[in-house]
């Protein structure tokens, strides 16, 4: 057996940073920029609350991985029995996979580091070449697991923080203004919940049941095991989630300052373009297209490699470069269908996936460990996938949620069930599912042996 490696502060930064570099990318830097601008002088709230859900849920992702000592997201939704722990990991896979989040990376990419280049009637090749790069270098990275944390941790993770605090640096010390713009209806009176439901679209709690399986792989790597693991993917986890919020704030300041030179942006990309090329002019847009591509290409690698390792535990007859070979190709031919078509696409999906994922996440760090979490589980997502489903459908075109039918049920919805109008309708279901399984489990295991282990009273 390999002994447990020294503890020191080296290694614990090179994992944090490897965390961070894992799922920090583009829809993180654009989402607080643009809550920024919304906010204006109500900005620190809305930043708490966006810290709340951009990083506190991430982290608990993370911790819930750990805790169940899942190897993949098979393990870690196995007490709803087989079969739904394979729809889970393949539904999360494609979403934050081939399907949806990896290509995004590569469009996100393009749009904001190349496009602006290309003449438009070159848009189509420009892109299909800049991708293809793209995913060749995550896919040569990914095929080297046992660089992972050199590859991300050193080299990619540490020129995207150079590369923004310099963007930070020049901001603040030439503010463009002050914070007292009035902002938007929404964060008039809530600006914490309009921040939360803000963070809620980074999506960063479902990315992350899915890439600490690598983390995990990779922290395994260095020699660790047992509590010395779980210890050090914890205090790893607390600082990146830490820098997270400080950058996050940032972005959000930076955001409510700019309301004074500009407009309020269709998004936070056009917003960012617009801040860094204030300061930089001819060269910020090569700027930030850098730290983009850089942020994004650390999460493309983790995506990818994720994706390949629990696919070829669910379907082990298929090797994982072949998995990994299959991910970076769909993503690929995905990615040229443009950045905006893959959001449209996405987002009811996403609707549906994140009050599972977050549902699992509560179970998986309170009764994971019981004798009755089978039932706890079961009766817990059975309350939650009803709203899941609903959000869903709120979300769909407007050729689907349009339709007479499918309104009257989304109004009955909004009206009876409590922060359903605002995307949380999951919420107080799925804590008397909560409530019910725990109470139930308990009664059913004491009709059956008796007594409760005394550990588990």
């Amino acid at each position: 057996m390999n002994a447990t490696p020294r503890k020191n502060l080296g290694q614990l930064l090179v994992v944090s940073s490897l965390i961070f570099g894992m799922f920090f990318g583009s829809g993180n830097l654009i989402f607080p920029v643009h809550l920024g601008q919304m906010a204006g002088s109500n900005w620190f709230l809305a930043a708490l609350g966006f810290a709340i859900s951009g990083s506190l849920f991430p982290l608990l992702a993370i911790l819930a991985v750990v805790v169940t000592k899942s190897d993949g997201l098979l393990d870690f939704a196995r007490p709803l029995g087989r079969h739904f722990a394979a729809i889970f990991l393949i539904l999360v896979h494609l979403t934050i996979g081939p399907f949806f989040a990896t290509p995004r990376t590569a469009a996100t990419a393009y749009q904001m580091a190349v496009a602006s280049f290309i003449p438009k009637h070159f848009s189509t090749l420009g892109m299909l070449l800049f991708t293809g790069l793209f995913f060749a270098v995550t896919y040569l990275a990914a095929t080297h697991q046992n660089s992972l944390l050199k590859i991300v941790g050193k080299y990619l993770n540490a020129g995207f923080l150079t590369l923004l605090a310099i963007v930070f640096l020049v901001a603040f010390i030439k503010p463009m203004g002050n914070l007292s713009q009035a902002p938007t209806a929404t964060y008039q009176a809530n600006a914490t919940i309009g921040g939360l439901l803000e963070g809620y679209n980074t999506l960063d709690a479902v990315a992350l049941l899915a890439l600490s399986v690598t983390l995990i792989h990779a922290i395994r790597g260095l020699g660790y095991r047992g509590r010395a693991l779980t210890k050090l993917t914890a205090k790893a986890g607390l600082i990146s989630i830490s820098l997270e919020v400080l950058i996050y704030f940032g972005l959000v300041m930076l955001g409510a300052l700019s309301m004074n030179q500009f407009k309020l942006s269709a998004n936070g990309g056009i917003a960012l373009s617009q801040i860094v090329g204030h300061y930089f002019s001819s060269v910020g847009t090569l700027l930030l297209g850098a730290l983009v591509t850089l942020g994004v290409l650390t999460t493309a690698i983790g995506l990818v490699c994720s994706f390949a390792q629990d696919f070829h535990k669910l379907f082990p007859k298929v090797s994982y470069r072949a998995w990994l070979r299959t991910t970076t190709i769909l993503s690929f031919l995905v990615a040229n269908a443009g950045l905006d078509t893959i959001i449209s696409w996405s987002l009811p999906i996403l609707m549906l996936m994140y009050p599972l994922a977050l549902a699992l996440i509560l179970l998986s760090l309170t009764v994971s460990q019981r004798p009755y979490a089978g039932t706890v589980y079961k009766v817990t997502i059975a309350f939650t996938i009803l709203p899941a489903i609903l959000d869903m459908l709120a979300n769909t075109p407007a050729t689907i949620s349009g339709l007479a039918p499918i309104q009257r049920l989304l109004t009955l919805y909004h009206t009876a069930i409590p922060f359903a109008s605002l995307g949380l309708g999951w919420l107080v279901p799925t804590l008397i599912g909560f409530t019910i399984g725990i109470i139930w489990g308990r009664l059913r295991w004491v009709g059956q042996r008796g007594t409760l282990p005394e550990s588990n009273r």
